[in-house]
């Protein structure tokens, strides 16, 4: 065998250990796949070229202990720099640190910052974070907020932790909170919308996610926090955790949310205009769960302050 015979990469399986166990697959893809982009990992998975236990699985799929991954010898680009941490991002993320210790981590994110790098984006927060805090080994995602989403997200300090908080997902036993603000009168014994949702994507690349019979079964509860003569103050909590989910169940039910560039109104937006809010009114400002060896945490984040702009608008 020739010696360019012996150095072709080939084809790897790899067993999941306990401590990658409920992780997303596309997450422990693009730590056994470093450098290779996103949108490879997604076509390769769409393909079939990368399988879980001989069959074909989706990006969203959580692993489990023992599991066989077949990764492909996927090309990577040239070595480079890793992206520059803009000063602006730097600033807000080390300002926004809600809650932390050994095993976790609760940021208060901003709006306009994407939860992680691909689709054309070269960083994004956990990238920033990685960056910013180099002494951190293991900073992974707990679940994941819209680039135009604020508010509190978890990120994982330790495989046990990750493992344990994906558990108490999967379980409902996450207690998450939105504050919303949608155009009218939301009725106050609208306090359920129950509709399943599918992903669709535009001719023009675009992902949306809308009301289908073929789509995942979702709910949403919704309580009224505060009337305004234009508008509503509402909380929403996502029973279940579809993309777009608070989102698309309140277009649903006849109130998009201001600022919402996907799916909001025109009425919504000439509101917008007025307040001068130039960003999605959605905020996630209530995390509920239990942390082993620490206990019971109830942490919130307050709205930031062009949304308590907007709504003092309202109020005068």
């Amino acid at each position: 065998m020739s010696d360019s015979e012996q150095s072709k990469p080939t084809v790897r399986f790899v067993t999941v250990g306990e401590d990658y166990s409920g992780q997303r697959l596309d997450n422990f893809l693009t730590r056994e796949l470093k450098g290779v982009p996103r949108t490879r990992l997604y076509k390769a998975l769409r393909k079939g070229e990368i399988r879980v236990n001989k069959g074909r699985v989706k990006a969203d799929y959580r692993l489990a202990a023992g599991d066989k991954v077949r990764i492909p010898p996927l090309r990577t680009p040239a070595p480079s720099e890793p992206p520059k941490v803009p000063r602006y991002w730097a600033a807000q993320l080390g300002e926004r640190v809600v809650y932390e210790d050994g095993s976790l981590l609760v940021i208060n994110k901003p709006s306009g910052l994407a939860v992680h790098g691909g689709s054309g984006l070269n960083y994004g927060m956990i990238e920033c974070l990685r960056q910013l805090r180099p002494e951190d080994r293991y900073l992974e995602l707990v679940h994941r907020l819209d680039r135009d989403t604020s508010g509190l997200i978890m990120v994982a300090r330790k495989a046990s932790a990750l493992r344990e908080l994906h558990r108490q997902l999967r379980e409902d036993r996450v207690d998450k909170r939105y504050l919303a603000l949608v155009p009218g009168k939301w009725p106050r014994n609208l306090r359920k919308v129950e509709a399943p949702l599918e992903k669709n994507t535009l001719k023009s690349g675009e992902r949306m996610v809308r009301v289908s019979r073929e789509g995942k079964p979702s709910i949403t509860e919704f309580s009224v926090v505060e009337r305004f003569d234009r508008a509503t103050l509402v909380q929403a909590k996502p029973v279940t955790g579809r993309t777009h989910q608070i989102r698309v169940h309140a277009l649903h039910a006849g109130f998009p949310l201001l600022g919402d560039a996907k799916y909001g109104s025109e009425k919504g937006e000439q509101l917008c205009r007025e307040l001068g809010l130039k960003r999605l009114f959605l905020h996630a400002h209530e995390l509920r769960f239990k942390l082993p060896g620490v206990g019971r945490l109830e942490l919130q984040a307050p709205l930031d302050e062009d949304l308590e702009m907007a709504l003092e608008k309202l109020r005068n």
